[in-house]
């Protein structure tokens, strides 16, 4: 797409490829680069979690008189999500190795002229939080769902569509493939979701509009499949769309989780209907080791960063949230949280479609003399927040863009709040 993910360059992906299958044609062995990367910046990790965890378990525990088996089954949902915190962490550096030796690396732009920018930095690194996400989901199924639970379908179907879309990451990520073609593969991953979904396809109609439409719920069909599909395209491309510095990727979406585990646990805390509780339940149950395995990563994405996590990551955290948020039947409040990617969005469109020249790579310039970022004329939200308030270092534009970022939830649950009663 026009703003690449990555801060590496998107050609080393694809020198990369055309290196290693020629190695591979002529048999020789290959170079191996064991230099270890960086020690996971684990204090800066637990400094940025401390407080929404506090919140969260505050909720839990306290705030809210919640049914001892469903808080027995977030329990070991969060015991299991810790442990792939651990497990994502040692797990890194060993990937890193394995694909520097494939040739799997980029060089950050952002760092051009300083001895930083000749560094080769392991690429597609969401493999493993996706691998180890995977395998804690299926996990948890021992300890939660019986044969015969009603929601176990979903639940793998969710799963495979996940699943689909780390792969197709991972291709992308290789091969390189043209933006068009990426909008198509959310398309095919969310295929499993939408055949095996067995929900309401209704809506509820808000109060100010009932006298108009006549109806208080509306059923809208195979429309509101289109619509789960659509958002599905949406967040995974979105984030992929709102990158190019360290750490701001998996920054997001370690933000936006955080936002969706208080949502939930506000709804499960407030209503005294069971399925509506489940629902809600079923979305922590996916967002818990997400969120858990993304701090992992970012504790080695953050500036400066040792990996960089590819496509295959930013495919995984989109796909992964569209689907907590079309099973737990909120997508409206999830694309509130969405709101600095959809102002992304909307800033990328006339490069996205042709109106206006669209660059390989939408990112901030990079003065090597004083490591500052000076926004370009780019439809990017980076370039713009840059335009607007003026240079900043990485780490520091970084920071602000996740501080946006976490207002635009705040303003999320402030707008949940007031319209309560009255909208719906």
């Amino acid at each position: 797409m026009g703003a690449r993910k990555r801060v590496a360059t998107t050609i080393n992906t694809t020198t990369a490829t055309s290196i290693s299958t020629d190695k591979k044609a002529d048999h020789k062995p290959q170079e191996t680069n064991d230099s270890p990367i960086a020690s996971p910046k684990s204090g800066f990790i637990f400094k940025v979690s401390i407080l929404p965890l506090a919140l969260y378990f505050y909720l839990l525990f306290y705030h809210y008189e919640i049914h001892p088996a469903l808080q027995r089954s977030i329990l070991i949902n969060a015991a299991l999500s810790l442990a792939g915190f651990f497990l994502t962490v040692k797990l890194i550096p060993v990937a890193s190795r394995y694909v520097l030796r494939r040739n799997l690396f980029g060089f950050d732009i952002n760092k051009k002229g300083t001895p930083h920018g000749n560094v080769k930095v392991p690429e597609s690194l969401g493999i493993v939080v996706g691998i180890v996400f995977l395998v804690l989901a299926i996990v948890f199924q021992y300890f939660n769902f019986t044969a015969d639970s009603n929601w176990l379908v979903e639940y793998n179907a969710a799963l495979a569509s996940i699943c689909f879309m780390t792969l197709l990451g991972f291709v992308d990520d290789v091969l390189d493939v043209p933006w068009r073609v990426k909008l198509l593969l959310p398309t095919i991953a969310a295929l499993p979701l939408l055949m095996a979904y067995a929900g309401h396809t209704t809506i509820i109609i808000p109060k100010p509009l009932i006298p108009y439409v006549g109806l208080e719920v509306l059923d809208l069909g195979w429309i509101y499949k289109l619509y789960m599909g659509l958002l599905a395209v949406f967040c995974t491309n979105s984030i992929n769309i709102h990158a190019g510095i360290n750490g701001l990727e998996v920054g997001q979406t370690v933000v936006i989780a955080s936002a969706i585990l208080i949502h939930n646990i506000m709804q499960i805390g407030a209503s005294v209907d069971p399925e509506y509780q489940q629902a809600h339940a079923f979305s922590l149950y996916l967002v818990q080791p997400l969120l858990a395995t993304s701090m992992a990563l970012l504790s080695y994405n953050w500036y400066p960063s040792s990996v960089f996590v590819g496509d295959t990551y930013t495919y995984f955290a989109g796909m992964t949230m569209a689907v907590v948020g079309i099973l737990g039947h909120f997508s409206e409040t999830l694309l509130i949280f969405f709101l600095p990617q959809v102002i992304n969005f909307l800033l990328s469109l006339p490069q996205l479609f042709g109106f206006v020249h669209c660059p390989r790579h939408r990112l901030p310039r990079f003065d090597p003399q004083t490591g500052l970022l000076t926004g370009t004329n780019d439809g990017t939200l980076v370039n713009v927040y840059l335009r607007i308030f003026g240079r900043k270092s990485e780490s520091l534009l970084c920071a602000h863009l996740l501080l946006v970022q976490g207002i635009g939830c705040c303003f999320c649950f402030l707008l949940r709040y007031l319209l309560a009663g009255w909208y719906k």
